[in-house]
């Protein structure tokens, strides 16, 4: 049998992802674009509103891996303002 290890995240990570949420991108497709499960945004977001929001237990993300995520997000954002404008 394989153990399945979770992922951890950081605490910028979870913020940034938030941040996107609340710039107005839907939860769906920010979990989408930095390959989340849509649930565990939703709990990040509800955290984040309480004050509860943590990630200093967390193995830190690789730079790599959270350019890697700025890009998508930048990506997610151009094309929803493409498909606004075009």
């Amino acid at each position: 049998m394989t153990k399945t290890t979770r992922a951890r995240y950081t605490l910028e990570f979870k913020q940034e992802a938030v941040r996107l949420v609340e710039g107005g991108q839907s939860q769906a497709s920010v979990a989408k674009t930095l390959g989340l499960v849509e649930q565990t945004l939703f709990n990040w977001v509800k955290a984040s509103r309480q004050g509860r929001l943590t990630g200093a237990d967390s193995k830190p993300v690789s730079t790599e891996q959270m350019e890697i995520t700025r890009l998508r997000a930048e990506l997610a954002r151009v094309k929803m303002e493409r498909d606004i404008l075009g």
